[in-house]
């Protein structure tokens, strides 16, 4: 019988941009998603390898640039360490970015982790001119340092080998003690000996590192404090609240700011000790500052913005073309072969109309969603996504919001194809409450990928000329609307000052292939993971409020009645009896529909809804909507299944569209703008009671709902005024 396994815990953690992200895919092989843009991680990730025997448990923290909870990154990667304690911390160093990454390094060592320093992107900082002697900063910190390259997986495997001694070595955790001048160490070795007397704490955290915490003023750990020990903490923070006091008077600083300069002055002394050297001018543009004199230019940048966005508008569409008109191909040939396989009833009904009708209208829209998925992650794996928040913070504080919104709106769709949930999350980043609320307030305006099979399917079918314009003009309309929104809120019932904005721009990278394909791949299956399970739950339900309750004998026996004297009319044209026979089934149907549940709230919402073009069917799929946006394009499969008014089973759902008398383009028009802005999905609504409140989110789904009607209503009667319907 084999040995059981020696497990490990190790930690990855650094910098945003860092290369965290891609050294964990590289060891473990998960498909964790990798943006080029700082705080795409909320929440850490774990992976599981093996290495000589022992299993390795990896855990990938967020991207932060302190131990300070100023963020909620900061928070996670802080409170995983001192909760979980892992065997050994890899701390990911940035070669070309040296100084600001060891910022994270000294707090790393104040706490006291074990840890190896994987000193990543070499290539990166051989490029601009940087030599950086690992051997001299493994001797000065007291830390294992190993160059790497993440991407291309050089130096990872001697990485982990020594990840594992220092794991086994077992040693405690070993603070660092830096200096932080005279006004400051006394103080800290005051507070230290009060907290190590006390045990405030110190299960948590070492001592030193408590009392720089209260000196650099953490509201989470003083807020800890106070629930452990009041009386303890209240005396630790008049002796920090007494120093910084005294610093303001004397100095007017904070003590956080000396610090801060304490601990730049520790690595500035290190880099100068021969860890860091220079080969030619250091004020030489590098080439992402060549290309950025081009891509972020006041004239220049946004008209390229512009162009990227079409260009990946026109590749969707037209790549996507054929393998859409293949899978619906394919789902119309099953639906006939369950056709003529089952026997007519309620099962048969429910197969093919709620099932193969309502999955296969959103599962036929993957390629399309595969490709805008490809041509996303090559802008934020190359670093351009990045570019486009820069130079949208210009355009976003015109309209009261900060430039660290323009992530959130991304995240949710801005581009197309992101969802409104991690966007709502993403809001967190934002330190003004105001702020952050018209952000998590507009960010479901964006087209998220549960939206983007039906603005494919309404522009597909009424605009198919010219797909990838339109889809562009109703992204810059959603874009638009949003800021008006915002705007709106920051002058009423959210107003504030605005407050500063400071973005990292990482480096330009060339994107490879498998990150691509894992990026793809993973959004995709997420897409189509919802489609079987959620949206088939939600569209079997749907099917059963349109077929109950049935009707009754006596409206059945009418119908009976039409068919029965279509017999003995004895038509000498077999052709045109057929068509008649069809007429009363599809008239059968239609009224069944009507008659359902689903169809009678559809119906009694006609009254309203025909203001804005939408006819009962179209309410039943707005229904829908409100679950998840995707269940809009399946429920119309489903009631243009069930309740046609042609035999039309085997033609694609934009076909039935296209023929069917209530639509045109000025209702597509309508119900696109109403689709885009009305409530948010279920699951965000949720989410934005949890990180704002229910009087919020109840405001959001009414809000948005009546906005995008008055807005709806416009696009179709304007043009009915005009005499164009």
């Amino acid at each position: 019988m084999d040995a059981p396994k020696v497990r490990i815990t190790m930690a990855l953690a650094g910098n945003p941009n860092a290369g965290k992200t891609t050294l964990f895919n590289k060891l473990t092989g998960a498909r964790q998603h990798v943006g080029n843009y700082p705080g795409i991680t909320v929440d850490y990730k774990e992976g599981h390898f093996e290495r000589g025997g022992r299993e390795i448990l990896l855990t990938d923290l967020p991207g932060t640039y302190s131990l300070t909870a100023y963020s909620v990154e900061e928070l996670v990667a802080r409170d995983y360490l001192v909760n979980e304690k892992p065997q050994v911390v890899i701390n990911i160093v940035d070669a070309s970015n040296l100084e600001r990454n060891l910022y994270l390094t000294c707090q790393f060592l104040e706490l006291g982790v074990p840890m190896i320093i994987a000193l990543n992107m070499i290539d990166v900082a051989k490029d601009r001119g940087i030599e950086v002697n690992a051997g001299q900063l493994e001797a000065l910190l007291g830390v294992p340092v190993v160059p790497i390259i993440a991407r291309s997986g050089f130096g990872t495997d001697a990485l982990i080998d020594r990840a594992v001694a220092v794991a086994e070595d077992k040693r405690i955790w070993q603070p660092l003690d830096i200096s932080y001048g005279e006004d400051l160490d006394g103080t800290v070795m005051t507070l230290m000996a009060e907290i190590h007397r006390q045990s405030f704490l110190t299960d948590t955290y070492p001592s030193r590192f408590t009392a720089i915490k209260y000196l650099e003023h953490d509201d989470q750990i003083m807020a800890r404090g106070r629930v452990v020990d009041q009386a303890v903490a209240a005396r630790v923070e008049a002796q920090a609240d007494l120093v910084s006091d005294h610093l303001r008077k004397t100095m007017g600083v904070f003590p956080e700011a000396i610090i801060a300069d304490h601990r730049y002055g520790f690595i500035k002394s290190i880099i100068r000790q021969g860890v860091q050297t220079r080969t030619f001018d250091t004020d030489r543009l590098y080439a992402s500052d060549k290309i950025d004199k081009v891509v972020t230019d006041r004239l220049l940048g946004p008209l390229i913005m512009l162009a990227v966005l079409f260009g990946l508008y026109q590749f969707t569409f037209s790549w996507s073309e054929l393998p859409v008109h293949w899978l619906d191909s394919l789902f119309g040939w099953l639906s006939g072969l369950i056709d003529g396989a089952l026997p007519e009833g309620l099962f048969k009904s429910m197969i093919i109309s709620g099932a193969v009708h309502g999955v296969g209208g959103v599962l036929g829209f993957v390629p399309l969603i595969m490709f805008m998925f490809f041509g996303i992650a090559i802008l934020e794996d190359s670093g351009y996504l990045a570019r486009v928040a820069f130079m949208m913070d210009r355009i976003f504080r015109i309209f009261g919001l900060h430039g660290s919104s323009v992530m959130p709106f991304i995240i949710s769709g801005g581009i197309a194809g992101g969802c409104a949930v991690p966007g709502v999350l993403a809001t967190r980043t934002l330190r003004s409450p105001k702020e952050r609320l018209a952000t998590l307030l507009t960010v479901p305006f964006m087209n998220c990928g549960a939206k983007l099979p039906v603005l494919a399917l309404l522009i597909g079918a009424f605009f198919s000329e010219d797909k990838a314009r339109y889809m562009f003009l109703f992204t810059v309309v959603s874009w638009l609307v949003a800021l008006l929104s915002a705007k709106l809120f920051r002058s009423t019932v959210l107003k504030g000052d605005p407050t500063p904005f400071v973005m990292e721009l990482p480096p330009y990278r060339l994107p490879t292939l498998p990150g691509l394909l894992i990026h793809t791949w993973e959004r995709t299956w997420q897409y189509i993971k919802k489609a079987g399970t959620v949206i088939l739950g939600i569209s079997i339900l749907l099917w059963a409020m349109m077929t109950f309750p049935r009707l009754s004998p006596d409206q059945v026996a009418v119908f009976d009645q039409q068919r029965l004297n279509l017999e003995t009319q004895h038509h000498a044209n077999t052709e045109t009896a057929s068509q008649e026979r069809k007429s009363i089934d599809d008239a059968q149907a239609e009224e069944a529909l009507r008659n359902s549940m689903a169809g009678t709230l559809g119906t009694a919402m006609e009254p309203v809804s025909r203001y804005a073009g939408f006819d009962w069917r179209t309410n039943i799929a707005l229904i829908g909507g409100f679950a998840a946006k995707e269940v809009i394009v399946s429920t119309l499969g489903t009631a243009y299944s069930m309740g046609k008014v042609e035999s039309r089973e085997s033609a694609p759902l934009a076909t039935r569209l296209q023929q069917d008398p209530h639509w045109n383009r000025w209702v597509a028009i309508a119900a696109l703008i109403f689709i885009m802005f009305y409530s948010p999905c279920l699951v965000t609504v949720i989410c934005i009671a949890r990180e704002a409140s229910w009087k919020w989110a109840v405001f959001s789904m009414l809000y948005n709902t009546v906005f995008a009607f008055i807005l709806a209503t416009a696009c179709y009667q304007m043009p009915r005024l005009l005499s164009l319907i």
